[in-house]
C-alpha cells in the first residue's frame, strides 16, 4: 500500500482531518479498481512487478506461468508481452485507454504512473485490465468506429476516382494533319517529366490533352490534381496552391489544410489558365517549380513535393511577358515542352467525327437517341469559324437538338442557332466533299497509297483555301515546313 500512498496528491498543506479523508479515498479507490477491474498489478520504478491482484492471476497460465512466484520481482516485459508500461515509467505520461493483444487475448487496458508526493518523481506504475472481451463489451463503440471507417474509406475511394484521368489520347478526336501532330507531340511529352505548356484558344481541348498526357506517362498511377487559376480569387490562390498551417490566421482550420502541390505528390499538377496568375504570386510559384519545395501559409516548415506540372492558357504569354504582366523567368520555366492546340477552323476535316462523338455523348447524358445530321448540315458546320471551338460546336448541337421535334437536325435549325448566338455572317456550307458526308455510297476499294495521297491533297487544298493561298500560313496550319509543302505541291502538279 506504500506505492498507492505515493499516488495521493500532496497533503502537507491540508488540515489533519482533510489529509485523513484524502488518504482514505485513495485507499478506497485502489480497492475499488482492484475489485471491479478484470485484473491489476503494480511495478516499481525499474519496471519489476511488485504486486498483482487475484483477477490478473487467471491470465498467467495463458502467458506461460503456473504460479505467482514465477512473476513477482521480474521485469514486466518478460511477463506481459507487448506491454507499454516501460513507456509510462520513462515519460511519466498515462495511457488511459489502449488495446493490448498477446497470448492471453485482447484487452482494453489503462496504465497510470505513480509519483512521490514530495519530489513528484515517478516511483512506479499501475496497470489495469478494464475489459478482457472488448468485442462484446465495447460492441456499440466498435460498430460506430467501423461505420466511420467505412465512410472514410468510401470518401477516399471517391476522391481517388475524381483524381483519376478522364481522358486518353484516343479521346482527342481527329485524323487531320494538325490533330495528328498534336497527338504526336503529346505522346512525346508523356515520355518526359519536364513541364508542358498547352497553348490554344478556349474550347480547343487543352484540359483533355493534360489528362491524356498524364494517362500516358509514368505517373499515370498517381493523382491528377487540377487548379483553374481563373476560377480562384487572388486572395485564396496561395492557400489553394501551398496549403495552410494549423491556426495560420483567424478562421483557419485548426487541423490546417493541404495544398494542391502536396496533393499532387507522385502525380501531375494541371495549372489551367496560367496566364491569369497574379504577378505577386508568380515568384513563389517559380521557386516551388525550381526547388521542388513549398511552405504552407503561416508555416516556416519547408515541405518537398514531387509533381509533374502541366500548364495551359488561352492567352498570349509571350505578349504578357513583354507587357510586364508575366515573369519572364517563370515563362521560360513553364515553356519547356510547348504544344500548340489548333483551333477548330484549322482542322475542319475533323468536324464530322467530332459531331458524331458529341452527339453520342449528348445522348448518353440525356438518355435519348443521338441526333442525326445529313451531309448538308455537317457541311454547314464545317464552314463556320467557331470562335469558341469544340465547346461552341457542342453548344450549337445541343441547342439545335432541343429545337428539333425529331432526331434529325436540319440546316435551318443550325442556322437559327448560329444567328441567335451572335454569328453575324453565317459562312456557306463547304463544297461537297466525301470527308464531310455522314452517309456516302460505297466506293471501289483503292490502294492505300492512293487513298493517302487523295487525303493529303484534300488537306492541302483546304489549308490553302482557308489561308487565302498563303503558302507559309498553310504550312503552319498543316504542321509541316514550307519546303515540304512546296514538295507536296510539286508532286500534286505532276499527277
Amino acid at each position: 500500500m506504500a506505492a498507492m500512498t505515493a499516488a495521493v496528491p500532496p497533503t502537507h498543506s491540508l488540515p489533519l482531518d482533510a489529509q485523513g479523508i484524502l488518504e482514505l479515498a485513495a485507499r478506497s479507490m485502489f480497492q475499488l479498481f482492484s475489485s471491479i477491474s478484470q485484473g491489476m498489478f503494480l511495478v516499481d520504478r525499474s519496471g519489476r512487478i511488485v504486486w498483482m491482484n487475484e483477477g490478473y492471476k487467471r491470465f498467467l497460465p495463458a502467458l506461460g506461468f503456473s504460479s505467482l512466484d514465477q512473476v513477482m520481482g521480474h521485469m514486466v516485459e518478460d511477463i506481459v508481452p507487448n506491454t507499454q508500461m516501460r513507456r509510462v515509467l520513462e515519460t511519466g505520461q498515462a495511457i488511459l485507454i489502449d488495446l493490448l493483444t498477446n497470448r492471453a487475448g485482447t484487452f482494453v487496458v489503462s496504465r497510470l504512473p505513480l509519483r512521490d508526493e514530495h519530489s513528484n518523481e515517478v516511483i512506479g506504475a499501475i496497470g489495469i485490465v478494464l475489459f478482457d472481451h472488448p468485442e462484446t463489451t465495447l460492441q456499440p463503440l466498435i460498430s460506430k468506429f467501423a461505420l466511420l471507417q467505412r465512410d472514410l474509406d468510401d470518401a477516399r475511394r471517391e476522391l481517388a476516382t475524381q483524381r483519376r484521368t478522364k481522358y486518353t489520347l484516343a479521346s482527342f478526336v481527329g485524323t487531320s494533319p494538325p490533330a495528328v501532330e498534336v497527338k504526336r507531340q503529346a505522346r512525346r511529352a508523356a515520355l518526359s517529366s519536364s513541364p508542358v505548356l498547352l497553348l490554344g484558344e478556349t474550347g480547343t481541348g487543352k484540359e483533355l490533352l493534360a489528362h491524356a498526357i498524364h494517362a500516358a506517362s509514368a505517373r499515370a498511377s498517381g493523382p491528377l490534381v487540377s487548379v483553374n487559376i481563373a476560377a480562384v480569387p487572388d486572395t485564396l490562390l496561395e492557400a489553394e496552391f501551398f496549403g495552410v498551417a494549423p491556426g495560420a490566421y483567424t478562421g483557419a482550420d485548426r487541423k490546417g489544410r493541404v495544398g494542391k502541390f502536396k496533393l499532387a505528390d507522385g502525380g501531375t499538377l494541371f495549372l489551367d489558365e496560367i496566364g491569369d496568375m497574379p504577378l505577386s504570386l508568380q515568384p513563389k510559384l517559380l521557386r516551388a517549380l525550381q526547388e521542388g519545395e513549398i511552405e504552407a501559409l503561416g508555416s516556416n516548415k519547408v515541405v518537398s513535393f514531387d509533381a509533374r506540372v502541366i500548364a495551359a492558357t488561352s492567352r498570349d504569354l509571350a505578349a504578357l511577358v513583354r507587357e510586364g504582366k508575366f515573369r519572364e523567368d517563370l515563362y521560360y520555366r513553364l515553356n519547356v515542352l510547348p504544344i500548340r492546340v489548333p483551333p477548330l477552323r484549322e482542322r475542319r476535316q475533323d468536324i464530322p467525327a467530332l459531331v458524331e462523338v458529341l452527339a453520342e455523348d449528348m445522348a448518353l447524358r440525356s438518355g435519348s437517341a443521338p441526333p442525326e445530321l445529313d451531309s448538308e448540315a455537317i457541311a454547314l458546320l464545317a464552314g463556320q469559324s467557331w470562335r469558341g471551338n469544340i465547346r461552341e460546336l457542342r453548344n450549337v448541337l445541343e441547342q439545335a437538338t432541343m429545337r428539333s421535334d425529331s432526331q434529325r437536325i436540319e440546316v435551318q435549325h443550325l442556322s437559327d442557332v448560329l444567328r441567335e448566338s451572335g454569328v453575324k455572317q453565317i459562312a456557306p456550307p463547304l463544297p461537297a466533299d466525301p470527308s464531310f458526308a455522314s452517309e456516302t455510297p460505297p466506293r471501289p476499294l483503292r490502294p492505300l497509297a492512293e487513298q493517302v495521297a487523295q487525303l493529303e491533297r484534300s488537306a492541302i487544298e483546304a489549308a490553302l483555301a482557308a489561308t487565302g493561298g498563303n503558302k507559309l500560313a498553310a504550312a503552319k496550319v498543316l504542321g509541316i515546313s514550307r519546303a515540304k509543302l512546296y514538295e507536296r505541291l510539286d508532286g500534286m502538279s505532276k499527277v
